[in-house]
Parts: structure tokens; C-alpha cells; sequence
């Protein structure tokens, strides 16, 4: 065996990370209890304004359908969108609903939960975005 392939910190090489040490903790939000404390966060890259309802499918940027996320999610989020574009493009959907869960009084949700269904046809897709 070639001692570049052999694994251990006694050879110099370091061994690939726990997972479970590698767990992070998620952040707490409970601090984030209004939008002006949102929109600090906002300017300093600590939480984005996202959509919860998707342009692509008709929502908008008004203040009812804006949302306070941590780093990742707008990215979780954006894949979430991606599937349910080709569900609704493959006619496998044709209904949509976001709702949120939130921890004690902060602005910044802990999960988007996803409900996509089609009124004829028994699909349903129900991801959960946990946010926090």
C-alpha cells in the first residue's frame, strides 16, 4: 500500500472527519424578533430576504411574501423551485402552498414546509426546508 492512500495522523495524513463530530449546531433565531433587527442582519450577510411563494410561479417581492433566512437556505431553497418546475412542466402538480413554522417570537421562520399536489392525479411532494 502506498503510504499517500494510508490513512491516520501518525503518517501525516490527515483522516477524514467524523460526521458526527462535523454536526453542526444550528444558530439560534430567537434574537431576531423584528424586521428591523432582520434587515440589520440582512446588511451585515447574516440572514438574506428570499420569496417564500416563487416568482416562477407567480409570487412577488411584496412585504407579505418576503422571508429572513440564514446562509444556505436561499440555495436549499432555489433547488426546491428547480423540482417543482419540472413537476408542474411534467403535469405531475397543480397546486402549490408554502406555510411556516417559527420558534418563539423571531421573524426568521425554522422551517418552510412545501405541499405540491395535483388536483386529478395522487401526487403529492411535501419537502421540509428546516431553517433553524
Amino acid at each position: 500500500m502506498s503510504p499517500r492512500y494510508a490513512a491516520g495522523s501518525a503518517m501525516g495524513i490527515a483522516e477524514p472527519p467524523d460526521p458526527a463530530k462535523a454536526a453542526k449546531t444550528p444558530t439560534d433565531y430567537s434574537h431576531v424578533a423584528s424586521l428591523d433587527i432582520a434587515l440589520q442582519l440582512v446588511e451585515q450577510g447574516m440572514l438574506f430576504e428570499i420569496t417564500l411563494f416563487p416568482e416562477e410561479f407567480g409570487g412577488n417581492r411584496e412585504p407579505h411574501n418576503l422571508i429572513y433566512v440564514p446562509p444556505g437556505i436561499p440555495e436549499i431553497k432555489d433547488l426546491v423551485t428547480e423540482t417543482l418546475l419540472c413537476l408542474r412542466n411534467e403535469g405531475l402538480i397543480d397546486r402549490l402552498s408554502f406555510d411556516l413554522e417559527y420558534k418563539g417570537s423571531s421573524f426568521v421562520p425554522s422551517s418552510i414546509n412545501v405541499r405540491a399536489t395535483h388536483n386529478i392525479k395522487s401526487r403529492t411532494f411535501e419537502p421540509r426546508i428546516g431553517v433553524w
